[in-house]
């Protein structure tokens, strides 16, 4: 079903994956992400709402699940391929021309920090079509614009399935928004992301 989606709409070669997600998203993320490979050849970046003044422990969670390279996103730090990137807590996580992250204290965007918008709309600055952005449950409207500035720039954009998710409101937001390519259950999500470097 998946494949048969991309092949109905004209996907460019994916070079880089941006995933955001909050309220819920350790489980949803639990879902997805485990199933790639130690050789998946693309860079995944996600964005996950983390409480300010807790200390963020995703790499260490999802380094015992993966087989893929997990690192936190570090200041100036090059996107390298076959990696899962975490954006810091409490930075507002960008990505630069030449593939190069940037961490800023900028203010809050939607109460969040980091924000799903900001690494969404610079990542389709740089990767315009070349782009896949996936947005999860969440209960607040971050990412709504950053995946549909994906969107607008020729990227693929796809949101979880609002029935499935935990909360919501995030997914619902991002639809109402800019309707995205593809609407899918977490089990569908798990499929595309194995298939888009085919």
């Amino acid at each position: 079903m998946v494949r048969q989606a991309l092949n109905s709409r004209r996907v460019d070669r994916i070079e880089a994956v941006v995933v955001g997600a909050s309220a819920g998203g350790v489980n949803a993320l639990m879902d997805i992400l485990p199933s790639l490979r130690a050789d998946y050849p693309l860079p995944v970046v996600t964005v996950l709402h983390v409480m300010r003044g807790r200390q963020n422990q995703l790499v260490e969670v999802f380094r015992q699940r993966m087989a893929l390279r997990v690192e936190e996103a570090a200041d100036k730090g090059e996107l390298e391929p076959g990696t899962l990137y975490f954006a810091p807590a409490d930075y507002h996580l960008s990505i630069e021309e030449g593939g190069v992250f940037s961490l800023s204290l900028e203010d809050p965007v939607h109460f969040a920090r980091p924000a799903i918008d900001i690494t969404m709309e610079s990542a389709a600055d740089v990767y315009g079509a070349r782009l896949a952005g996936i947005l999860l449950t969440g209960a607040n409207q971050d990412g709504a614009a950053g995946l549909a500035a994906i969107g607008a720039a020729g990227g693929l954009t796809v949101v979880q399935d609002p029935a499935e998710a935990q909360v919501a409101v995030m997914p619902n937001e991002a639809i109402r928004k800019r309707p995205p390519d593809l609407v899918l259950p977490l089990r569908d999500i798990r499929e595309l992301l194995l298939a888009l470097p085919a």
